[in-house]
């Protein structure tokens, strides 16, 4: 920092249901200067005391002692908020325009009002006084907000499509949320997400055990995952010796082909209808009931998004020609392909895509992007929040938008 040593700083925060990371970095230049992660950081689901002390240690762990009294603007784009006008107290002076990050304009106010935003500003507030950093901007925005401004040139206007743990699509005005699709939680939505899918692993699974469902390698693969004994699992071979098999239309499970032919002309013909775990012989009546009985208490201890965890369970069998795992990954693709629709895109609009599924390597990557295109959107992938999140700050204390990135 020999550079930077009497420059005003910037703090930028991706705060998502999984971890909550820190950035600081320049205000004049945007180079990052430091990072830290810290545990969940969901405005509405974890605890204030928690979230208070997960972002009090992602900060503290950031940014130096000897450097936080050089802080001067910080931005946190929280899962489960809302955005809105610079927090109460901070200076005017630079701060970005409040009609950019207030409410819908029909509804003045409203997200000054929104529980989950309240929650971040309050647990903001007490962490920043805890470390001793007294920014003159504070900026909560929804995470979806901060992965938007994280593509190149920091934009204002566009789509974003985020499909992780929970998945929602929203259309960005000005830098905040105006019109928002799904984004509804593990109860009501969250249609083609990480959680969606394993829990979609976890239903085949028990289907096939109980005799409802076809034969699939995911009945093995959850009961390990998921720390079930493991001569519960004999004979739970799956597809092999149920399905017969034939090469066509690239259904592999590994790229756009195969989870667009899921079902189609190409799929796997199976032997005969409702066969199910009953075809799969080798694996006994009496373990598949014994599978079931001790597979329902161990899902239902966890929380409910824990099942996230299974998606790449399913992506893998995907890769391995299992047809019910790439059927599971083709629906998830079709939910997540009607949340964009559902925002009339334009054609030649700019979407931004983040989370896991969509990353460099998520199991979506590639045909989605296919299907994206295909609707005339210009697709731009990032990796989180944070780079957004720095720019906003940057934004927010008057620092030129051309040079908000980070490096």
């Amino acid at each position: 920092m020999s550079n930077e040593s009497n420059q005003d700083l910037v703090v930028g925060l991706d705060a998502g249901g999984t971890r909550i990371r820190a950035v600081l970095a320049s205000a004049a230049t945007g180079r990052t200067l430091g990072e830290a992660a810290a545990g969940p950081g969901n405005a509405l689901t974890v605890p204030l005391s928690q979230l208070t002390d997960h972002l009090a240690e992602a900060i503290g762990r950031a940014v130096p002692e000897r450097d936080r009294d050089r802080v001067v603007a910080v931005v946190g784009g929280f899962a489960g908020a809302a955005s809105g006008p610079p927090a109460a107290g901070s200076s005017d002076e630079g701060s970005a325009d409040p009609s950019e990050l207030s409410g819908p304009p029909d509804l003045p106010g409203f997200s000054d009002r929104d529980p989950g935003r309240l929650n971040a500003l309050a647990a903001l507030a007490e962490a920043q006084r805890r470390l001793g950093v007294a920014p003159r901007t504070v900026g909560v925005s929804s995470d979806i907000e901060a992965a938007f401004a994280s593509a190149p040139g920091t934009p204002a206007d566009g789509l974003a499509l985020v499909a992780g743990t929970g998945a929602a699509a929203t259309r960005i005005s000005g830098r905040r949320c105006t019109v928002s699709v799904d984004g509804d939680g593990w109860l009501l939505g969250d249609e083609g997400s990480g959680f969606w899918i394993g829990r979609g692993a976890v239903r085949a699974a028990l289907r096939m055990a109980d005799g409802r469902g076809d034969p699939t390698t995911l009945a093995r693969s959850v009961g390990q995952a998921l720390g079930l004994p493991a001569d519960l699992l004999e004979g739970a071979e799956g597809v092999e010796g149920v399905y017969e098999a034939h090469e066509t239309d690239g259904v592999d499970g590994g790229g756009a082909g195969a989870v667009e032919g899921a079902g189609g002309a190409g799929a796997p013909r199976r032997y005969g209808p409702g066969r199910g775990a009953a075809g799969a012989s080798r694996w006994s009546r009496a373990r598949r009931e014994a599978f079931r009985t001790r597979l329902l208490p161990t899902v239902m201890a966890q929380p409910p998004v824990a099942l996230a965890r299974l998606a790449p369970l399913v992506a893998e069998a995907a890769r391995r020609k299992d047809p019910v795992a790439t059927a599971i990954l083709r629906e998830a693709m079709d939910h997540l392909t009607a949340a964009v629709r559902a925002l009339d895109p334009r054609p030649g609009e700019r979407i931004v895509v983040t989370g896991g599924l969509l990353g460099p390597d998520g199991p979506l990557a590639a045909p989605l992007t296919g299907r994206l295109e295909g609707l005339g959107l210009t697709v731009d992938r990032v990796a989180d929040g944070c780079r957004g999140a720095v720019a906003l700050a940057r934004l927010g204390h008057g620092s030129p938008s051309h040079a908000a990135g980070t490096s």
